[in-house]
């Protein structure tokens, strides 16, 4: 771009580029390339732009027994905008990694390393990896716990909305039920990372106590993070949800209804559904696999409205994740094998059952929500 141009018009004119022409144009001068690395930069394109919605699948390949990842675009050609990811080392690298959740065009990913001779894996080793699939940028945060016996981690991950800095958060609770009260009414151990500082510091106020146990199944909806969880007592288990405020990071229960609260058999998990936190709720109705979709009104509790139910019409099925339309993404499972296709569910078409081509092993889906940000480009 011509040097008589003043330079906040060429800012201007570059800012509304996307992602793409961006990470080549950091290349043309080191006063572009300053200002795309920016902070204040990153924040303004992500502000100025909307861009499509991708869906990324991970599963686990038949043949070569290792994980794939196929990305969509979201829109009216989703079968036929679909390609393969640059996937970093330092996400090939984990072992029995599960995709913990997707914010801001970022994917958090934990697993594990393995220990000497690969024999094991080395459960006081565990880390997250915080990726970019859209600028092929990808960090390594090392967990700071060394858990002690009967204890197990869970992991939670999003983005500040005011300061666009990736926290990771980090609770520490018991492993088996201790019917002890002095037990029980201890705090978790809760510690959380930020990007900006490369730091993990303890969080010890307005915590939840150890009868409170979180689930791996969590959702980013706005400023909070949401996971699926329960509160056991002596007497009963009682369904719930936990929140935490990424802003304030403050935690909050938020309460079911008691048609999903007392309902201690039933499988739930949380999921975002047209930006509104939604609860997917299995159960088996006359030895038929049906999913109930409950969605939550904005903000207010216990406020959870029964949406539709979707069952598979052979075997069973687990609903990954929607697609911006609304529309359920599925694992169809062959419960007489170890496969299972992805699909997306339209109760509109005649077909219902849209097939999108993969087949993997069962239960190792995992399908996520991105767009394209900068985040990570530096």
């Amino acid at each position: 771009m011509s040097d008589q141009i003043p330079f906040h018009i060429q800012e201007d004119i570059i800012k509304r580029l996307p992602v793409k022409p961006l990470i080549q144009f950091r290349s043309v001068s080191k006063a572009w390339k300053s200002l795309i690395d920016s902070s204040e930069f990153i924040a303004a394109h992500s502000a100025l732009h909307t861009h499509p919605q991708h869906l990324l699948v991970k599963y686990e390949d038949l043949v070569e027994t290792e994980d794939k990842y196929v990305s969509f675009i979201d829109d009216e050609s989703l079968l036929q905008q679909r390609f393969v990811p640059f996937v970093p080392l330092s996400v090939k690298s984990l072992k029995e990694s599960i995709i913990v959740g997707s914010d801001h065009g970022l994917l958090c990913l934990y697993g594990f390393h393995w220990g000497p001779g690969n024999s094991h894996r080395n459960l006081n080793y565990s880390s997250t990896v915080l990726w970019n699939p859209s600028v092929r940028k990808s960090i390594v945060v090392d967990m700071p716990y060394i858990l002690c016996s009967g204890e197990e981690t869970r992991v939670g991950f999003g983005v500040c909305p005011i300061t666009n800095d990736p926290k990771i958060v980090e609770i520490t609770e018991l492993r088996f039920w201790v019917d002890k009260e002095s037990e029980i009414s201890k705090p978790w151990k809760v510690k959380v990372y930020t990007l900006s500082s490369g730091k993990w510091r303890n969080v010890s106020s307005n915590l939840p106590n150890r009868s409170i146990r979180v689930r791996w199944s969590q959702v980013v909806i706005d400023r909070f993070i949401y996971w699926r969880a329960f509160q056991k007592s002596t007497i009963h288990t009682r369904n719930l949800i936990i929140s935490f405020d990424i802003t304030d990071e403050n935690f909050r229960v938020v309460d079911l209804p008691d048609s999903l609260a007392e309902h201690s058999q039933t499988e739930l998990s949380v999921c975002k559904l047209r930006e509104s936190l939604a609860m997917l709720q299995y159960r088996t109705d006359i030895g038929k696999h049906v999913c109930v979709v409950w969605m939550m009104e904005h903000g207010v509790q216990r406020s959870f409205t029964k949406l539709f139910s979707i069952s598979a019409p052979h075997g069973s099925m687990t609903i990954l994740g929607f697609r911006k339309s609304g529309q359920p993404i599925i694992e169809v499972k062959d419960d007489l094998s170890e496969l299972s296709d992805l699909a997306v569910y339209e109760p509109n078409s005649e077909v219902q059952i849209n097939d999108l081509e993969i087949c993997g092993r069962n239960n190792l889906f995992s399908v996520n929500s991105y767009m394209e940000t900068l985040l990570l480009l530096v």
